[in-house]
């Protein structure tokens, strides 16, 4: 089963302002993407879109549906860069909490354009460990 493609997005937007928010006014804001994404790798549930779904006006199988194995796989990298943001922050080393926290609002902002650059990356290696398993 999929994940209505509105809720992803409601997902996304929530990942970009949070993060821009962090990065313009205090970088404490930062922690609640960061949770969110741990609690969704932990409990495979997206808090933010569980309360979102009351916001569909259709059933949920009338929209277009995204994968959840691969909206899984980008969390882990949004969260990966959020905490080393997160970390870069408290430890003095602002730059890299910037670039970390820029480059999740620039993959979450991408795909709310439609291009989803997680997607890119998990099909490239799903590619290469084909062709090692089968060369």
């Amino acid at each position: 089963m999929g994940i209505p493609k509105p809720l992803v997005q409601i997902n996304q937007l929530f990942i970009v302002v949070t993060a821009l928010v962090g990065l313009l006014i205090s970088p404490y804001i930062l922690f609640l993407p960061l949770m969110n994404g741990i609690i969704t790798l932990a409990t495979k549930q997206n808090p933010v879109i569980k309360m979102s779904r009351g916001l569909l006006k259709k059933s949920s199988d009338s929209y277009v549906q995204e994968d959840k194995d691969q909206q899984l796989f980008n969390q882990w990298i949004a969260t990966i860069c959020l905490a080393i943001a997160v970390i870069s922050f408290f430890l003095g080393a602002s730059i890299v909490g910037y670039v970390f926290g820029g480059m999740v609002i620039f993959a979450a902002g991408l795909a709310l354009c439609g291009y989803c650059i997680g997607c890119t990356i998990r099909y490239r290696y799903m590619m290469w460990k084909y062709k090692r398993i089968n060369s």
